[in-house]
């Protein structure tokens, strides 16, 4: 994959921006002139985002979010595509960088403790070990770890409560958990285990890097990693060696479809799918019949759709 020609990376990094709104002119200004494009969020707490580009306009990019304050040791994922995944640039300005309704939370200093990839398959063969997937209910259809526990969360703001509800079936029997969580990439563990620490819980664990990184870094003979990792660009879904997976998007609500999906009476290209079909309106549906309607237009006249890969409501 290191020959095709769009550089992708994932980044997000804790830290405190007294003023992200004086941020967000320059960030933009430094992503379009470089031709870079995705979505970055700012908030007090840091930075998040994935951004595409070439080689030259995502490093010129980094750059620029290093020198930023607090952000000097920043870290990202990278993979490839052979088309910019993204159509267009986005800086916005948020309460939290991950949403989890608890903007007081500050994981900087208080997360859990960080498992390389390469001995993350001895901490969660461990029988004594609670591992829990802290991603939403349709990323963890498609795949998970061996012997996770799905919270079955449609947000990330549902975690807290969920934890709540669970944490005496954890600590039965007056024994004191073993909890280990993942995500796609980290960031959502970054505030899971410090939530789950300032409940009083101190042996925490996570997956330095998320997902991503272990089906990066761990042969595919010796992953314990069952399926495929949902991913929020245009690739959807990958595997191991972070090959492109086999999953589609349903355009109106933004969820992974297999071929079984595809083929269900309820799908419709561009307007729905079995699992949204019931949360959108009849209106709803027509106005993506439109701008399905535009885009595959746009497609015969070789011109680019801004609606295309964006679901409105």
């Amino acid at each position: 994959m290191s020959d095709l020609p769009i550089r992708i990376a994932a980044l997000y990094h804790f830290t405190r921006f007294d003023d992200p709104a004086g941020l967000k002119p320059g960030l933009l200004a430094c992503a379009e002139d470089h031709g870079v494009r995705g979505t970055l969020l700012l908030a007090n707490e840091g930075i998040n985002g994935t951004v595409a580009g070439t080689d030259a306009g995502i490093e010129a990019l980094l750059g620029y979010i290093r020198a930023l304050p607090g952000c000097s040791n920043l870290e990202w994922k990278e993979s490839r595509a052979a088309e910019m995944p993204f159509h267009r640039t986005k800086v916005r300005l948020k309460k939290e960088i991950v949403t989890m309704g608890q903007p007081d939370l500050n994981p900087v200093g208080g997360v859990g403790i960080y498992v390389d990839p390469q001995e993350w398959n001895a901490l969660i063969s461990d029988p004594d070990t609670i591992l829990i997937d802290t991603r939403n209910d349709y990323e963890v259809a498609i795949g998970t770890f061996e012997g996770a526990i799905d919270p079955g969360t449609r947000s990330f703001r549902e975690f807290p409560e969920w934890f709540r509800s669970r944490r005496a079936e954890f600590e039965a029997e007056g024994r004191t958990p073993k909890i280990a969580m993942f995500c796609t990439g980290g960031i959502r563990c970054e505030k899971s285990t410090a939530f789950v620490k300032s409940e009083g819980l101190e042996e925490v664990y996570h997956l330095k890097g998320g997902i991503l990184k272990y089906l990066e870094d761990v042969p595919a003979e010796e992953s314990r990693w069952q399926g495929e990792c949902f991913v929020f660009d245009e690739r959807v879904s990958v595997t191991h060696g972070l090959d492109v997976g086999t999953h589609s998007l349903c355009r109106a609500c933004r969820r992974p479809l297999s071929d079984r999906d595809l083929a269900h009476e309820r799908y419709e290209e561009g307007i729905s799918c079995h699992q949204c079909f019931g949360e959108r309106s009849d209106e709803q549906r027509a106005r993506y019949r439109e701008r399905h309607r535009q885009a595959k237009l746009a497609t015969k006249r070789d011109e680019e759709h801004i609606g295309r890969k964006d679901a409105d409501g």
